[in-house]
């Protein structure tokens, strides 16, 4: 049976989690149009190896919010988590989650590996984001259409078709989406403004393995070359036709690919 639990990071926000499963700690990160339940497709798949622990990110679900907003905060609830679960832990984070799991691992020792599907940040030719999109996202959900927002950043920024689109429609997760949507325009703002810094991460010694969608667009493509290139020993591994929603669309794969790199 599932329970909840929660740690004060270190600002001293609340930040929740769900623990299931048994077997070695795993964290699951998730990204920004979400909440913990975004792992519904693989945690009962994932539950039987580990125990799984899927923790809200601040602002959503089980957790708190603070005023003072930035990426450093969402690492140090990475962080805290990890420290309150106890290393050693391995991490899972997708998208904006896997950002904040890879600067959250320059704070803690207690990672023991991570698995990080598609961790977005500008580099010297390409924003995450395009700029123009971002504003009119902002614009969007300012007149009180976060839905008409979060259906634009599918279909420009991750780069899913309107087919696929429906179908994410048809989720019960979609309403949660809908909901995250404000806090996704302050991540993607985080995001524009981030550029990887290979000196730390070139101090990491944790067996790190990147999952990057062969679908996926350019723009998302482009940070986990940079990141992958800056870790010691870091692979990448392609996942063949898929997107930024293998989650999704490949779950028994997807699992499969932690489980093999996370033992």
């Amino acid at each position: 049976m599932a329970e909840t639990f929660s740690v004060s990071s270190a600002d001293g926000t609340s930040i929740g989690y769900e623990r299931l499963g048994s077997g070695p700690a795993l964290l699951a990160v998730h990204g920004g149009t979400a909440n913990r339940t975004r792992w519904a497709p693989v945690a009962a798949l994932l539950a039987e190896h580990y125990t799984l622990h899927l923790m809200d990110r601040r602002g959503r679900g089980l957790s708190g919010d603070g005023p003072d907003y930035s990426l450093r905060r969402e690492a140090e609830d990475v962080a805290a988590v990890v420290e309150a679960i106890g290393g050693p832990v391995f991490v899972l984070g997708h998208s904006y989650g896997a950002l904040c799991s890879l600067e959250a691992a320059q704070l803690t020792s207690a990672i023991a590996a991570m698995v990080l599907y598609e961790p977005p940040a500008a580099t010297a030719s390409t924003f995450a984001v395009d700029p123009s999109t971002l504003e009119e996202l902002v614009s969007l959900v300012d007149a009180g259409e976060p839905e008409r927002a979060l259906e634009r950043f599918y279909l420009r920024v991750i780069g899913v078709d309107e087919p696929a689109l429906a179908r994410m429609k048809q989720t019960p997760i979609w309403p949660v989406r809908i909901a995250a949507t404000p806090a996704l325009i302050r991540e993607n703002r985080e995001v524009n403004a981030y550029r990887i810094d290979k000196a730390p991460l070139a101090e990491l010694r944790l067996p790190v393995r990147f999952l990057l969608g062969t679908e996926t667009p350019a723009a998302l493509r482009a940070p986990t070359f940079v990141a992958a290139a800056a870790i010691p020993g870091a692979e990448i591994v392609d996942l063949a036709g898929q997107g930024h929603v293998a989650i999704d669309t490949i779950p028994e794969e997807f699992t499969t690919l932690v489980r093999t790199f996370l033992t």
